[in-house]
């Protein structure tokens, strides 16, 4: 197993915030992007999730809200599935809790999802009413599961599980993608059209599909939370090749704010949500794809 941790302890060793996180199991590479658990043992957390990929969670203690861009609530359930995320999240806990989940890649969104995927962007729904009621007995066995490392076991075999149900992705367009995203600190739309060989209406079709975005709005988050996730580390702009992303100062703030929920200023002195979440998924380089460990 590979653990990639962060923790805030106070004096007497306890610790009122913990996050770990996991690399998948080798055969589910290609659609889960990492597991991760986390202990909130805090009267309430109220923290902004930067725009991501979607996620599946099980929750102890269930009580509390998503709040997305556009304004939508929606309420945390015991086990619950985030669609790809549009913008910055608010994301409240209403009493210590702790939570179990991992984050979908495009090839596992569209296993998992079908063809409903891209309805949900900016959405969330409670997992027992697409799956049925058997995922209580998988959140109970993961909250009754005796350690960290049992959890991971169990998540990986309920990953498994459900991402075989659906369609077969096609790899080799998300992995274009995932190629185009990465290559430049500025995607340019026409070169991911010249590169898949394919109409811009068919790009922005599938692109919508597995990454529940247009081409543009994928390129601006993916340049946003890139650009996010370095300065909350503590890396300049320029030593993470990002120095030219962007056209002005007030380009840059607007882009993060929205998609980060804080401003250049802010991500300065980081949360220490925010802080733990991007230390923790840059400590998986070279055990996941840079789609992950950069953002």
């Amino acid at each position: 197993m590979s653990e990639v941790s962060s923790s805030r302890s106070d004096a007497d060793g306890s610790a009122p915030f913990e996050l770990h996180y996991f690399p998948p199991d080798p055969d589910l590479a290609d659609m889960v992007s990492s597991f991760y658990f986390a202990r909130l043992n805090l009267p309430k957390f109220d923290e902004y999730e930067r725009a991501d990929r979607p996620q599946f969670r099980f929750v102890t203690n269930a009580d509390g809200e998503y709040i997305f861009a556009d304004g939508h609530h929606a309420p945390v359930s015991r086990a619950i599935i985030i669609g790809p995320t549009s913008g910055r999240v608010r994301a409240i806990s209403n009493c210590p809790a702790q939570l179990f989940g991992f984050g979908l890649l495009p090839a596992g969104w569209a296993a998992l999802m079908g063809d409903d995927a891209e309805k949900l962007t900016d959405r969330a729904l409670d997992a027992t009413d697409r799956f049925g009621p058997w995922i209580e007995d998988v959140a109970t066995t993961l909250e009754q599961a005796a350690d960290v490392e049992a959890k991971l076991v169990i998540g990986n075999n309920f990953a498994r599980e459900v991402l075989t149900r659906g369609e077969a992705p096609p790899l080799w367009f998300i992995r274009t993608v995932d190629e185009w995203l990465t290559a430049s600190p500025s995607p340019q739309v026409p070169e991911l059209v010249d590169a898949t060989g394919m109409s811009i209406r068919s790009v922005e079709r599938m692109t919508k599909h597995y990454y529940g975005l247009s081409p543009r709005m994928l390129a601006r988050k993916y340049r946003a939370v890139r650009a996010a996730s370095a300065l909350a580390r503590g890396e300049g702009l320029d030593s993470a090749q990002l120095g030219d992303a962007f056209y002005d100062q007030s380009h840059l703030i607007r882009e993060i704010k929205r998609f980060a929920g804080a401003t250049p200023g802010q991500l300065s002195k980081p949360t220490y949500y925010t802080q733990a979440t991007t230390k923790g998924r840059k400590q998986l380089a070279g055990k996941v794809g840079p789609m992950v460990s950069e953002t």
